[in-house]
């Protein structure tokens, strides 16, 4: 009975784990083709690739545009990681310790722009910066982007003040430290990788955006997610699969950084 019991659970257990893999794969696919797809020898978007080259990586790294396209989304990206960190810092210490009417209700309109269609930020974005005269610009690019990063570098913060003991923090401020030094030498060191990790959530949201970056570009200033956009409706050569490998290992490296951050928070 014993051996037929561990038998069963045995073969639970392998379906568990097949079931899991074949479900990781087939969301995988779609990566593994488009990396595939930039070595490939052809000159279009062909899979098999009927011979294995690097000359697109050569193209995209020698053509200015896509390396224009690549350093404005860095640009972009990098500050609106900055600025929304900033933001998110003080409302995450004031939705968690605040003791004022409405907090909820000031929680769900930070974490609003998770909520929207981002087509509807878009739209509102677009409107009021061209009315402003500043579609096109950096500012616009920055602004927007931090509207819909925001939440999510709000969330790990949130998160890491919620594991922090603050009992650590009344005890420096009994030994003598005033309320803001133990929360600049105690409480921030202790949730640092909440912070940092919610700063690389939101690089990373700037880094993908394409809707309202689609809005804010023009002619001059492209991030990387529009130029390939832009590139897709008119040529389809592997240029476009290099900078997407380029943007997914990005992405990923990113992933799984700001989860080693968080496991080291909590």
């Amino acid at each position: 009975m014993l051996l037929t019991q561990q038998s069963l659970g045995w073969r639970i257990k392998s379906a568990l784990y097949l079931i899991t893999g074949s479900i990781a794969a087939f969301l995988a696919m779609p990566i593994f083709f488009i990396v595939a797809l930039s070595f490939g020898s052809s000159q279009w978007l062909v899979f098999p690739p009927p011979h294995w080259t690097t000359k697109w990586y050569e193209r995209f790294f020698d053509n200015p545009q896509w390396i224009d396209a690549a350093l404005t989304s860095l640009q972009v990206a990098t500050v609106t990681s900055i600025v929304a960190t900033l933001i998110a810092l003080p409302a995450s210490f004031a939705l968690v310790r605040g003791k004022f009417r409405g907090r909820d209700y000031l929680y769900s309109l930070f974490t609003l722009p998770m909520i929207v269609p981002v087509v509807i930020i878009a739209v509102a974005t677009y409107s009021m910066f061209l009315s402003l005269g500043l579609t096109g610009t950096l500012v616009a690019f920055i602004i927007s982007h931090v509207i819909v990063a925001v939440p999510f570098a709000m969330i790990s913060i949130i998160n890491s003040l919620k594991l922090f003991d603050k009992s650590i923090e009344n005890a420096a401020v009994i030994c003598g430290a005033s309320r803001l030094q133990a929360i600049f030498k105690v409480t921030f060191p202790s949730i640092k990788p909440g912070i940092f990790a919610g700063a690389l959530f939101a690089f990373l949201v700037s880094w993908d955006e394409v809707v309202i970056s689609v809005m804010m570009a023009s002619p001059e200033l492209q991030t990387l997610p529009v130029k390939m956009w832009s590139t897709l409706r008119q040529d389809l050569t592997p240029v476009i699969a290099v900078a997407s490998t380029l943007l997914i290992f990005l992405s990923l490296f990113i992933m799984l950084a700001a989860n080693i951050l968080r496991k080291r928070s909590q």
